[in-house]
């Protein structure tokens, strides 16, 4: 058809053809597309120039549609290469500029036509247009043609759209050296550098300078994450706004590479530890924003000597929960301990720095006549200032920011670098008592009481020195009938396991009366204790099955408390439980789970892994049995076994150390009181269909576990101390609030409230983050339930000021 209507010189007639058969498949450029377009590039050029004015008049025609006119000016970027005149520039212009608001062009489309059209009639494209021809360019098996052209794009040098790229090819634009060395990090197109790449990077850096590299690279890493324009979102795509841009990601990795070349700098460690949370910061619909730039940043941090780099990698062993990632920190952590002859517990405790604090938990400072005082105030450290006269200020005075701007710097850094590290140990301190760690008595002192850091809270848990419970109170360590504590031999972290439930109580007594808050549950610990029912099973606990939890909340909660667990999704595949290895019992834990649903996108995120899941028994194997596993969906697990080996029975729950069963129990127990929907208080409906109606009101108002027990016993003693004491009570499983209008039941396991009369149920919805009622004294930090019940009841004692309307509409 193409040969006779040219040779016919029936252009109008052949226009109209190429364009029917365009719109019958929808435009998309494939085959057996790629044959028809050789085919017209192949007509003389007097065919193509009278094609080409046909198209033209096709697209200005009155009954053209926006499909129509995109299919005709593809074809006149393939019909006119070549040819006299530049038609439909403008339109192509407007068209180009479209397609630099979209995140990734489909290379069915052929957009690269339009774009070489444009070159070709001597302009260049604009840099946004050029970042969406890169990214589309960036897949695992790219269009051969798309990735040739995209190749051929070489400015600007980062993609805009980025505040860091954006400020780089700024900072870099006027300088050869310094922009020779960002076009080289653009090609770290790898997962680590090879020799040649650093041998390269080394020759760029050395005519800057090395302090002057690390000055210009450093801001940066403080801008990613930020983007200077939104990319319009298209009905399938995920949130690309807040992911990275994959070419951009490349360069970024190529700065983590540079800054590991230089020498060890505080700074360094600093930014690359943050540059580590921030790309695995997760995205709706993608998951982690970067693992590979995080990798990089890990990466990079393992081969820069000194603490500060050791101490963000420990920091950051506690915080990250992404798999690919936590696996380098391991590695890197195990790594060095290897080197310097240490175990991997030892390197954690020494790279904890003391960031300029010259006591346990205070620091001061002379900045002329005013001085700057650093102290650490439970989970956070505030920066103070007095003046000549001795007197406190409320904010920073003019003289320190004017005289001593890069020492008020460092001050406002270290304070960010306290708050960090004050939470990451206390996690680690938290995972202690599965550790079975014991101290020499003066290394313990060295490494934990007397730390300038960690000592803030070795100093709020109680200790056994030579099997003797002791704490520290009026200014050095005593017992709990508060005589003084001589050097001992051996100190372990106290457990309530073991324990009469007198000295437990009296644990609790000595803590509030020195007014001390723990930095989490020590005295308090919930016990988990072996029931009848366990006895009976034998082999594996019930006491968490058939709760319904959010998947994504569970995970996350899961790799926090250093169990293994992969998400489940809604396709025919098997996953193993949730595990969590405890080598120094040669035991692992298992919790059995599966995907709840079968309706995919009411059940199941867009990219199909489960929403919620429903869990099963607990179980212990030896460490190294071999795994379960059980269909994603549900079903029996089973134990895959090679070469004819015999299957291994789980442990007895009878044999299993008493402080290893009740850690377990109590993690488990943290994720159902976190992830269950049952304490959502949204969910009062039911959920999808209302199939989780019976679940919500069974768990939102049943019987209490035994967080909850302890949530019980901790109101029971804080309550009276309240300003509202006279109008709450405790009864059973609610925490009952007399207010004006109704009295109320808060449920102490879930949060819920019933109000009278009839127990109606008055929905509050909690803000986002930490709850921090001013209720005065309480006995440990991480109960963000309790929290939350203690400003409910606060607000509900005065119910005739509540002005939420949402709430009020209840009342």
């Amino acid at each position: 058809m193409i040969r006779r209507r040219a040779a016919a010189g029936e252009a109008d007639e052949l226009a109209v053809e190429l364009l029917k058969l365009a719109a019958g498949n929808r435009g998309h450029w494939v085959r057996p597309w790629d044959g028809v377009l050789d085919e017209v590039r192949s007509l003389p050029s007097e065919s193509r120039a009278a094609l080409a004015e046909a198209l033209v008049t096709q697209y200005h025609a009155d009954e053209a549609g926006p499909a129509a006119r995109g299919n005709a000016l593809t074809l006149i970027g393939v019909i006119a290469r070549g040819l006299p005149g530049d038609r439909l520039s403008a339109e192509r212009l407007k068209r180009l500029d479209e397609l630099g608001r979209r995140h990734t062009l489909w290379y069915g489309e052929r957009h690269e036509l339009l774009a070489e059209a444009e070159l070709a009639a001597g302009r260049s494209l604009a840099p946004a247009v050029v970042a969406a021809f890169r990214r589309s360019a960036l897949p695992a098996y790219p269009d051969k043609a798309l990735a040739v052209f995209a190749a051929k794009l070489t400015e600007p040098v980062l993609n805009v759209g980025e505040e860091w790229a954006e400020r780089a090819m700024r900072d870099t634009r006027d300088i050869p050296d310094q922009q020779a060395l960002l076009r080289h990090a653009t090609t770290a197109t790898a997962a680590k550098p090879t020799r040649q790449w650093e041998q390269q990077a080394r020759t760029l850096i050395e005519p800057i300078g090395a302090d002057r590299v690390r000055a210009v690279l450093l801001p940066w890493l403080t801008l990613v994450g930020r983007r200077t324009f939104e990319l319009d979102r298209r009905e399938y795509e995920s949130d690309v706004n807040s992911s990275y841009d994959p070419y951009n990601a490349n360069a970024l990795r190529g700065v983590t590479w540079v800054l590991a070349l230089l020498p060890a700098h505080p700074d360094t460690a600093r930014a690359l530890g943050t540059l580590v949370e921030t790309s695995l910061r997760k995205v709706a619909g993608i998951g982690p924003r970067s693992p590979k730039v995080a990798n990089a940043a890990v990466t990079a941090l393992s081969r820069i000597d000194g603490g500060p780099a050791l101490a963000e990698l420990a920091r950051l062993a506690t915080r990250v929960t992404y798999k690919g990632t936590l696996k380098l920190l391991d590695t890197a952590l195990r790594t060095r301990a290897e080197a310097l002859g240490m175990s991997r517990a030892e390197i954690e405790e020494l790279a904890v720095p003391a960031y300029g604090l010259t006591e346990v938990g205070r620091a001061e400072q002379q900045l002329g006549d005013v001085t700057a005082v650093l102290e650490v105030q439970g989970a956070k450290v505030v920066l103070g200032w007095r003046n000549s006269a001795g007197k406190a200020v409320k904010s920073v005075p003019a003289a320190v920011k004017r005289d001593h701007a890069e020492e008020l710097k460092e001050l406002k850094a270290a304070v960010k670098d306290i708050d960090k590290m004050l939470s990451a140990q206390s996690e680690r301190l938290d995972r202690q008592f599965l550790a079975d760690r014991t101290w020499p008595y003066a290394v313990w002192r060295e490494r934990y009481l007397d730390h300038p850091l960690v000592g803030t809270l070795a100093r709020r848990l109680l200790w056994t020195v030579d099997g003797t419970t002791v704490g520290f109170a009026d200014g050095e360590l005593r017992t709990l009938a508060g005589d003084p504590v001589p050097e001992g031999a051996e100190v372990r972290l106290w457990h309530p396991v073991g324990h009469e439930p007198a000295e437990i109580v009296a644990c609790r007594d000595w803590l509030e009366r020195h007014g001390i808050t723990q930095p989490f549950k020590q005295a308090h610990r919930e016990l988990y204790l072996l029931t009848d029912a366990e006895r009976a099973t034998g082999t594996y606990s019930n006491r968490y099955a058939a709760h319904v939890l959010r998947q994504h909340q569970f995970n996350s909660l899961a790799a926090i408390r250093g169990w293994r667990n992969k998400l489940r999704l809604m396709v025919d595949d098997t996953a193993p439980p949730a595990t969590r290895e405890l080598p120094q019992w040669g035991l692992r834990a298992e919790y059995w789970i599966h995907g709840e649903g079968d309706g995919y996108g009411e059940d199941t995120t867009e990219s199909g892994s489960y929403l919620r899941l429903t869990t099963d028994q607990v179980r212990f194997y030896p460490i190294d049995a071999a795994e379960n596993s059980a269909h994603c969906s549900g079903g029996e697990y089973d134990m895959w076994l090679r070469d004819g080996a015999a299957p291994v029975e789980s442990v007895p729950l009878a044999d299993v150390p008493p402080l290893v069963l009740s850690e377990v129990l109590r993690d488990v127990d943290l994720f159902v009181g976190v992830a269950s929907i049952g304490n959502d208080p949204t969910w009062q409906d039911g959920g999808p269909e209302g199939r989780f109606r019976e679940y919500w009101t069974s768990y939102g108002f049943g019987e209490l576990n035994q967080s909850a027990e302890t949530r019980r016993a901790t109101l029971e003693r804080l309550v009276p101390r309240l300003a509202i004491a006279d109008r709450c009570t405790i009864e059973g499983r609610f925490l009952h609030v007399k207010g004006e209008r109704h009295t109320y039941k808060i449920h102490l396991g879930s949060g819920n409230i019933l109000m009278t009369p009839n127990d109606q149920y008055l929905c509050i919805v909690p803000k986002a983050g930490p709850a921090a009622p001013q209720t005065g004294y309480l006995p440990f930090e991480g109960d963000r339930l309790l929290a939350v019940i203690l400003s409910k009841a606060m607000m509900l004692a005065d119910d005739t000021k509540i002005t939420d309307p949402t709430i009020l509409s209840q009342l």
